[in-house]
């Protein structure tokens, strides 16, 4: 791979989301993952600066920037207006693009992500839909989960929700024109290339 520094500064969030940091902390000092993972953003942000090919390779292998949960903590607290998540969204991307993902522990989990939740968004457009959450596939949703999942529909008119009605309403089917053009936006923007480059990548 030639220069990993330029491949990321090519990403059209790059410019927003590291424009002047100083390194002072503060994102670190904000960040929930940081306080559970070893995951410090300062030092994420310091090593995309350096432009160390070594490091910025290993940042792209490693599970780091997938412990980052996008909440954005970051973003309100930078004294220069940097978005250290934003970044890790371009790094996560480029990790992607190059492969490198599939190298790490967390970075994998993205094919999963890739063939559930990304198959759900364009197939039915929703990330989590109560049928597609069996509890014989997911017994950590618990007792609960199994007897809504046998009685969903009786009980999901009583919580107001529309489940595989048509017009509107929390669960109802969405229409395949909608679908289309969720599935348009994902070509256009490059999600679809980046979901079959992910998915075939094993």
């Amino acid at each position: 791979m030639g220069n990993l520094s330029d491949f990321i500064k090519q990403d059209v969030r790059y410019k927003e989301c590291l424009k002047a940091c100083m390194n002072c902390g503060m994102c670190t000092a904000v960040c929930p993952a940081a306080e559970f993972y070893q995951y410090d953003p300062r030092r994420i942000c310091d090593t995309v600066q350096r432009g160390d090919e070594s490091d910025l390779e290993a940042l792209l292998r490693g599970n780091t920037i997938w412990y980052c949960g996008q909440c954005m903590s970051c973003k309100t607290r930078c004294p220069r207006g940097n978005v250290p998540g934003e970044l890790i969204n371009v790094l996560r991307s480029a990790s992607q693009k190059l492969g490198y993902f599939a190298k790490s522990e967390k970075g994998n989990q993205q094919r999963e992500l890739m063939r559930g939740v990304g198959a759900n968004i364009l197939e039915i457009g929703y990330c989590v839909y109560p049928d597609r959450v069996d509890p014989d596939y997911h017994p950590e949703q618990g007792p609960i989960w199994e007897w809504y999942y046998e009685h969903i529909d009786d009980i999901a008119p009583k919580l107001g929700a529309n489940y595989h009605g048509d017009g509107a309403g929390a669960l109802r089917d969405i229409p395949e024109d909608d679908l289309n053009e969720v599935r348009k936006i994902f070509e256009v923007t490059g999600g679809m290339e980046l979901r079959h480059q992910v998915l075939e990548d094993e």
